[in-house]
């Protein structure tokens, strides 16, 4: 466990070696990188964090904006005592961890991105669904309203899709969404969404052809949550990006292909560095 403002971190660490940071995305913790911690911690130092706010860490000490988030990764890389390290980000994960590497690109020293929304939006029914949540959110009569909804039921049928891939089970998806059952987990929920920013983070595109270390962009390539596009984009605009393409794998890439994610990974994180890195 780590502590990061005075909130409470939990999560796992393995490993010894280069240091990796395993972000994970909504709403899942850091049991999603699983598979990968094992494959990895043979020759890495992995940790992979209960982001605040899932699974079983406190919820963040301050408002979820998306310049705080950013900044949390910094104070949590500075609880770990890191100068340098490498940086693996999933869905929500990815989003603040490209506008980590792009803000501290002394800081990175390879970056993969998974099936994250990164400097894009979302698929447009998923854009607009998430527009609704944001309205829900920062309204007071229908965020008071929303209190009383079963979110980890919702989610539960939602995800329904990916307990048939074989992602998770049951009892692992329980722990994804274990805290949205408490009165403290659904005020999170609807914190997290009325600062969640749904419209594109204008600077994010702009700083792409300024990253500087080698990236793999891991992408299932039937996500309906994200276009395949961005990730084009992402190779097509970061000097050294690889486009991995997962044909036929959907959004929880790492569950759902853990071997081809471990070996993509793998082999960035044997990717030689500039002198400048």
């Amino acid at each position: 466990m780590w502590n990061i403002d005075g909130c409470n971190v939990f999560g796992e660490a393995a490993g010894r070696g280069e240091p990796v940071l395993l972000l994970h995305g909504y709403p899942q913790s850091a049991s999603c990188w699983r598979h990968q911690i094992a494959a990895l911690s043979e020759r890495h130092h992995v940790v992979a964090p209960d982001w605040p706010g899932f699974g079983r860490s406190d919820p963040p000490p301050t408002a979820p904006t998306y310049d705080n988030e950013i900044a949390r990764i910094e104070r949590f890389v500075e609880e770990l005592g890191w100068q340098r390290f490498n940086l693996c980000a999933h869905d929500y994960g990815g989003f603040i961890g490209l506008g980590y590497a792009i803000r501290h690109p002394g800081r990175v020293l390879r970056l993969a991105l998974l099936n994250t929304r990164a400097h894009g939006i979302f698929r447009p029914w998923f854009y607009r669904f998430s527009r609704g949540q944001h309205w829900i959110a920062t309204h007071p009569a229908p965020s008071q309203a929303a209190q009383r909804l079963p979110l980890a039921t919702l989610h539960h049928v939602a995800l329904t899709r990916y307990r048939r891939l074989g992602c998770f089970d049951a009892t692992l998806e329980a722990e994804y969404l274990g805290w949205m059952n408490s009165p403290e987990g659904k005020r999170t929920f609807w914190n997290f969404f009325a600062h969640y920013p749904v419209p594109a983070v204008g600077w994010l595109a702009q700083g792409l052809g300024t990253i500087g270390c080698p990236v793999a962009v891991i992408w299932g390539d039937r996500d309906p949550y994200i276009p395949l596009s961005t990730a084009r984009e992402l190779a097509a605009s970061i000097p050294r990006a690889t486009l991995i393409r997962l044909p036929g794998a959907d959004h929880y890439v790492m569950e759902e292909r853990p071997h081809e994610v471990s070996a993509a990974l793998l082999s960035l994180l044997s990717a030689p560095l500039t002198a400048r890195a």
